[in-house]
């Protein structure tokens, strides 16, 4: 299952992860602090939630079979903020990590 994401130039460039990797497109950053803080774009922390947008197809089992992934296109997940690689396509910032990395599913 691969995404197709549009640069600035309309051009398609299709990402397929191996294996059980997956690829997260991170939640936009709070500009505002509980207490009504507006803060800098320096003092912002990543986002540690994302939505899959593409996942591998699944690990490779002793006996030779690809085990199941437990998350799937479309699932909004929690991961550390130090989880996975950032990729950039185009002007979209994504993450590429391991299923194991995944904390939660959120609802």
């Amino acid at each position: 299952m691969s995404t197709a994401t549009k640069s600035k130039d309309k051009t398609k460039l299709k990402l397929q992860p191996l294996g059980d990797r997956l690829v997260v497109k991170r939640e936009a950053a709070e500009g505002k602090t509980a207490g009504g803080i507006v803060l800098p774009d320096t003092a912002k922390d990543k986002p540690t939630r994302g939505s899959v947008v593409a996942i591998g197809d699944g690990k490779l089992l002793d006996n030779g079979n690809r085990g199941a992934l437990q998350v799937k296109v479309g699932d909004r997940v929690l991961f550390t903020s130090y989880a996975g690689e950032n990729i950039e396509i185009g002007d979209e910032e994504y993450v590429l990590m391991s299923e194991s990395e995944v904390l939660a599913v959120i609802d």
